[in-house]
Parts: C-alpha cells; sequence; structure tokens
C-alpha cells in the first residue's frame, strides 16, 4: 500500500492497523541534539486517546508509547526514530458482520474496489488509530516549532451547529470540557445537544479552527509547493476532514478586493500587515502574520441507528453498526490537527534553508 509516508526533508512514515498488534510512525529527517523522552510523545498521545468521557468511544486503550530508536541518553541522534503503540483491547469479534457489507460513510466499498480485500476489524488503515502515528510525529515536530519561537493551537469552533463566542474566547477552558472548545457556555450547549443525538443512535460533526504564532516569512513556495496548499493536504488526509479554508477562506468570495486585500503598514521598523485575510500566507509563502485556517470534520459514520445499504451478495439490507465509536469525532481530531501542522511546517522550514546563496553561505562560512 502507498501512501503512508508524509513530508520530503523532515519526513514520517505511519504502520499499524486498528485491531493489529499495534500502531506506529518512523521518523527521519529530525536533527540530533533535540531533547526527546517517552513523556514528551505522550503528552500528546494523551489528548487524542480513547475512554477520556462519554462523549468519546468506550474503548479503553492506554496508548502508552515505546521508542524503539532514533534517541540517546535523552537526545536525538539524527537517525530515524521509531515510535510503537500497542493494542491491547481490540474486540475484533466486534466487526465480524461487516465483512459481509458496506458500511455507509466508511471507506469499506471503495477499499474493496481498490484492492479486493480489506481489513474489516475496525476499518484497519482507514480507522481513527492510524493517527497515533501522526500525533507522536508530531509531537516531535512540535519540540523543533518551540525551539524557533512557534506555538500551534487548534481548538473546537463549532460542534453540532454550535459555535464558541470570540466574546467569551478563553484557550485555558479548552482542557476543562469534553469538546476541546475554548468557550465553556458553548460547551455546554453541545453536551445537551450531543446527549439528544446520543439518545437515538446518531453522531454530530463540527469544524476545528488552529492558529499558529511566531511563524517567520518567507517559507512556502511559490507554485505546487504552497505552504497553504501543503496545509490543505495535510488536514484533508485526516480521515473525517471534509473541509479547510484558510484566512476569510469561503467568505473571501462574498466581498470586494478592496476589502479582502491586507493593507501594508511599517510597525516597529518592519512591515506588517493591517488586516489578516490571507489567514498569514500571500502567494504560497508565509508573511508573518498568524496563519488560522479551519477544517469541517464529518459527523462519525459508524452509528447504531438504522441505515441502507447493500451486501457483498448485491442485496439491499439494513444494518445498526455495532462496536465501540466516538458519537462525535471533532474533539479527538484537534490533536490531530495540530500534529499535521506542526509536521507541516517543520517539513517546509527544513525545505526553506536551502532558499538563498547568501543564507547558505553565511551557514558554512568558517
Amino acid at each position: 500500500m502507498a501512501g503512508s509516508v508524509f513530508g520530503n526533508i523532515f519526513r514520517i512514515s505511519t504502520w499499524g492497523e486498528s485491531h493489529g498488534e499495534g500502531l506506529g510512525v518512523v521518523v527521519d529527517g529530525c536533527p540530533a541534539g533535540i531533547a526527546l523522552c517517552e513523556e514528551d510523545i505522550q503528552t500528546m498521545l494523551d489528548r487524542r486517546k480513547p475512554g477520556q468521557s462519554r462523549f468519546t468511544t468506550p474503548r479503553k486503550e492506554d496508548d502508552e508509547v515505546h521508542i524503539l530508536s532514533g534517541v540517546f541518553e535523552g537526545k536525538t541522534t539524527g537517525t530515524p526514530i521509531s515510535m510503537a503503540v500497542y493494542n491491547k483491547t481490540q474486540r475484533s469479534s466486534d466487526y465480524s458482520e461487516i465483512a459481509n457489507y458496506y458500511r455507509p460513510g466508511h471507506a469499506d466499498y471503495t477499499f474493496d474496489e481498490k484492492y479486493g480485500f480489506r481489513d474489516y476489524r475496525g476499518g484497519g488503515r482507514s480507522s481513527g488509530r492510524e493517527t497515533i502515528g501522526r500525533v507522536a510525529a508530531g509531537a516531535i515536530a512540535m519540540k523543533i516549532l518551540n525551539e524557533l519561537g512557534i506555538s500551534v493551537n487548534a481548538y473546537a469552533k463549532e460542534i453540532g451547529g454550535i459555535g464558541i463566542d470570540y466574546n467569551k474566547f478563553d484557550l485555558e477552558q479548552r482542557a476543562n470540557n469534553a469538546f476541546n472548545m475554548p468557550d465553556k457556555d458553548a460547551a455546554a450547549r453541545v453536551e445537551e445537544f450531543a446527549k439528544s443525538k446520543m439518545a437515538v443512535g446518531d453522531s454530530i460533526g463540527g469544524v476545528i479552527e488552529c492558529v499558529v504564532t511566531g511563524m517567520m516569512t518567507g517559507v512556502g513556495n511559490p507554485v505546487f509547493e504552497k505552504l497553504d496548499a501543503n496545509l490543505a493536504k495535510a488536514i484533508m488526509s485526516i480521515g473525517a476532514v471534509k473541509g479547510f479554508e484558510i484566512g476569510d477562506g469561503f467568505e473571501a468570495a462574498k466581498v470586494t478586493g478592496k476589502y479582502n486585500n491586507d493593507a501594508f503598514v511599517m510597525k516597529d521598523g518592519n512591515v506588517a500587515k493591517q488586516t489578516n485575510h490571507s489567514g498569514g500566507v500571500l502567494g504560497g509563502i508565509s508573511d508573518g502574520d498568524e496563519i488560522i485556517f479551519r477544517a469541517a470534520v464529518k459527523p462519525t459514520p459508524s452509528i447504531c441507528a438504522l441505515q441502507e445499504t447493500v451486501n457483498k451478495q448485491g442485496e439491499d439490507i439494513e444494518v445498526s453498526i455495532k462496536g465501540r465509536h466516538d458519537p462525535m469525532i471533532v474533539p479527538r481530531a484537534v490533536v490531530v490537527v495540530e500534529a499535521m501542522t506542526a509536521l507541516t511546517l517543520v517539513d517546509m522550514i527544513f525545505d526553506n534553508m536551502t532558499a538563498r546563496m547568501d543564507r547558505i553561505k553565511e551557514f558554512y562560512k568558517k
């Protein structure tokens, strides 16, 4: 299977299945000398692990990470870093009956059409547990960004059509509710709405917003390797994401150029923008402002409400999906969005080091 490798210089390769022995990632291109231990990785993995509230899958997994290579005496060695998380409570029997039919909203049918065979245990590579490798690698990328003074913070902007009030925005509140929302009042409304949908066996979707602060100017390329295009690819590669917009996004289509253009001004001796409709990227290259984008996340397709589908015998049937599933994907996907953002930024920052001859000469000057 191709398509499990991401990045050009800071490159990751994820592996494993939802109900196999485990999942993990190999990170190549990480510089030597970065302080790194399993606790650094575990902190991010704990934010996405299941069973943390009644609004996530009840599957209980510690998701304990093991660093197998690339770290010696607490520091990266510059060689590939391999990390593994072993599955402990998989219940493959929950999925035995779906081997014979196609679940609505899943990759069952397309997998069969592509490969003529699929791992039906929890979705195999299409399972949300695949993101374990992304988050583990993203934790390393976040450490690199922190060294450069760059921070990445994502949160649930909207769930089930209930959005946050930016006048009540408090990022610290994100950790105080089950929905990763920086507005406690919005989180309370989402809780009531989620309960009503869970009661009838249904699920809900939402929108994740991500803000990158401290990003330097000049990162990205003007044609096929645009910073915003690569961010879009990274975020859209997350299984449940169905939409991406940066800056004003689709709202930019409704206004005039005079409004949408960000005027340049001098501020403290540097070029700055009066507004940030661009979302921190101009012409595919970072402009030094905050990078702001949003991802639309679909409702969890695994629901126990009765749905219509077909089986492998070509018969129309009705199904109710069994197993342990999230009633919403958004809360656990927040850290995945952060991870994919960090991986993209680090890869493009490393690529950017060869953009100017004067800086190459400066780097190697003795």
